[in-house]
C-alpha cells in the first residue's frame, strides 16, 4: 500500500532553493572578484562595483536562508530535524550509512530504504551546513575590511587577526570549490534515488510530498 506523506515542509524548501541560487551566483561573482576576466570600457561601467554588490547582497540573502534553516532544524517535523545529521550515533544508523556508501561507490547492491535523508546523506549534509558558516564567517570577516570599525570589522575582525588575511582568503575560495563539488554529487544522487526507490524523490522537493510504500519501510 502507498502512502503519501508530506515530508518536506515549505520553510525546507525554501531554503533550500534559495541556497542553491545563492551558492551558484556567489561561486560565479566570486570567481570575477579574485580573478577580473572581463574588461570595463569605461570606468563608468562600474563593473567591478556592480559584482561586489551582487556578491555580498546574495550573501546576505545567504546568511537569512541559512539561518532560518537553523531555527527549522529546532522547531521542523522529523525529517528536517537537527536529529538527522547524527545516524552515527545509532548501530541501525552507522549500518545505514556504510550500506549507502557500498552501494554508491558500486561495491554493494543493497539499501536500506528511507523516507527523508538517507543515513550517509545526513551526515554529509551536517557537512555542507559547517562549510556554510566557514563561508558565511570568512566572507563577512574578509567585508569588515573595507569598513574598519564598522559592524562587521567589530564582531569577526578578531578571525582575520587570527588566521590571517590570506589564509582567511584562501578558506573561503576553497569551501568555494567544495561546495561546487557538492553540487555536482547532490544532484547525481537525488537523480539516482529518485529512479532507485521510485518515491517522488525529484519532485519532492518543489512539492514537498513522497510516496511511501510500506512493505519498504
Amino acid at each position: 500500500m502507498i502512502r503519501i506523506l508530506y515530508v518536506w515542509q515549505l520553510p525546507v524548501r525554501l531554503t533550500h532553493w534559495i541556497n542553491a541560487i545563492c551558492v551558484v551566483v556567489l561561486s560565479v561573482t566570486g570567481i570575477y572578484i579574485g580573478h577580473p576576466f572581463i574588461s570595463a570600457g569605461a570606468t563608468a561601467d562600474f563593473l567591478m562595483g556592480w559584482t561586489r554588490f551582487i556578491h555580498y547582497s546574495f550573501a546576505y540573502l545567504f546568511t537569512f536562508s541559512v539561518l532560518a534553516r537553523v531555527i527549522w532544524f529546532v522547531i521542523g517535523n522529523e525529517w528536517a530535524s537537527w536529529r538527522m545529521f547524527f545516524p552515527w550515533k545509532s548501530r541501525k544508523g552507522r549500518k545505514n550509512a556504510l550500506d549507502f556508501f557500498r552501494y554508491y561507490t558500486f561495491t554493494g547492491s543493497r539499501i536500506p530504504y528511507e523516507v527523508g535523508h538517507n543515513a550517509l546523506a545526513s551526515m554529509a549534509y551536517a557537512a555542507i551546513f559547517t562549510l556554510f558558516i566557514v563561508q558565511i564567517v570568512s566572507g563577512f570577516a574578509l567585508y569588515g575590511q573595507y569598513a574598519p570599525g564598522g559592524f562587521w570589522d567589530s564582531i569577526l575582525g578578531p578571525v582575520v587577526t587570527l588566521v590571517g588575511n590570506q589564509t582567511l582568503r584562501l578558506t573561503h575560495h576553497l569551501v568555494m570549490w567544495l561546495l561546487a563539488g557538492f553540487v555536482i554529487n547532490h544532484i547525481y544522487s537525488a537523480w539516482l534515488m529518485d529512479m532507485k526507490e521510485m518515491n517522488g524523490t525529484m519532485s519532492s522537493i518543489f512539492g514537498g510530498y513522497k510516496y511511501i510504500d510500506q512493505e519498504e519501510l
